[in-house]
C-alpha cells in the first residue's frame, strides 16, 4: 500500500511540473503577445501622425518589445531547466528542492525595473 501511495504521489508531482511549465510558457507568451501589440500599437500611431515624438515612441516600443521578449524566452528556458532538474530527482528517488530565489520572483523583479526604467525613459527622455 506505501509503494502505491508513493507512486500515486511521484505521478502527482510529474503532473503538477508539467502544469508549472505550461503556466510558464502561458506566461511568456503573454509577454511576447503584449510586446507585439505595443509595438504595433506606437508604429499605427507613428503611421497616423508621423512626427518626432511618435518616431521616437514608436523605437521606445520596439525596444521595450524587444528587452520584454528576450526576458520571456529566458523565463522559459529557465522554467524548463528548473522543470528537467526536478524530474530527474523524482527519477532517482530524491525529495523535490525548493530554491531560496524562485523564478517567478526574479521574473516579477525583472518586470519591475524594466517598467521603472521605460517609465523613466518617457518622462525624462
Amino acid at each position: 500500500m506505501a509503494r502505491r501511495r508513493t507512486t500515486f504521489a511521484s505521478f502527482r508531482m510529474g503532473l503538477a511540473l508539467d502544469r508549472t511549465t505550461l503556466a510558464w510558457i502561458r506566461t511568456t507568451l503573454g509577454i511576447a503577445g503584449f510586446c507585439f501589440g505595443m509595438v504595433g500599437f506606437f508604429r499605427s500611431l507613428e503611421e497616423k501622425n508621423p512626427s518626432a515624438q511618435t518616431v521616437w515612441l514608436h523605437a521606445g516600443a520596439v525596444r521595450m518589445g524587444v528587452v520584454l521578449i528576450i526576458l520571456g524566452i529566458v523565463a522559459t528556458v529557465l522554467a524548463a531547466g528548473a522543470h528537467w532538474f526536478t524530474l530527474r530527482r523524482l527519477q532517482r528517488g530524491e525529495s523535490p528542492v525548493l530554491t531560496h530565489w524562485p523564478l517567478s520572483i526574479t521574473v516579477a523583479l525583472l518586470l519591475s525595473f524594466i517598467g521603472v526604467y521605460g517609465l523613466w525613459a518617457l518622462f525624462m527622455g
